[in-house]
């Protein structure tokens, strides 16, 4: 396995609405290793694959609870509201305040092609929906109400 190069702010392919996993293969399987290989190296608790260059909607997420995989990810339940500090691996040093869902339920595939439901509250419901932003070409700082360098 390899770690990948993140792609920074201004790289358009962050900006691109990423494409739907038909066939989940070894391709597949290898990004999801690769993106958690690089995703531990960069200290970060969540990567989507735009940001590692490839318009796919695949996402990963460890906040300290074990890995999460989930292909053609979609929120399907959500309540709430707070505001919270974010930063991404793809704006280093950048931090804002976003307002997200307090909880929110995602469905995605599994590594296996198993669809699962993914319900989080706190760091891992921000993470799963700064993630499924990237998939939507829509970054933090676009929804941030504040900004400030970290």
């Amino acid at each position: 396995m390899s770690i990948l190069g993140i792609r920074k702010a201004g790289d358009k392919i962050l900006k691109e609405k990423a494409q739907p996993v038909i066939k989940i293969d070894k391709k597949i399987k290898k990004l999801l290793d690769e993106m958690a290989e690089t995703m531990d190296n960069a200290d970060g608790v969540g990567l989507a694959a735009p940001q590692v260059g490839v318009s796919l909607r695949v996402i990963i997420i460890d906040v300290g609870e074990g890995l999460i995989e989930l292909i053609n990810p979609v929120i399907t339940k959500s309540e709430g509201s707070e505001r919270g500090n974010e930063g991404c691996l793809s704006i280093p040093g950048v931090f804002g305040e976003v307002e997200r869902y307090t909880e929110v339920t995602v469905e995605g595939l599994n590594r296996f092609g198993k669809k699962v439901n993914i319900t989080g509250t706190g760091l891992l419901a921000r993470a799963l929906q700064h993630e499924i932003d990237h998939l939507e070409g829509i970054l933090f700082i676009e929804k941030a109400q504040t900004i400030h360098k970290g």
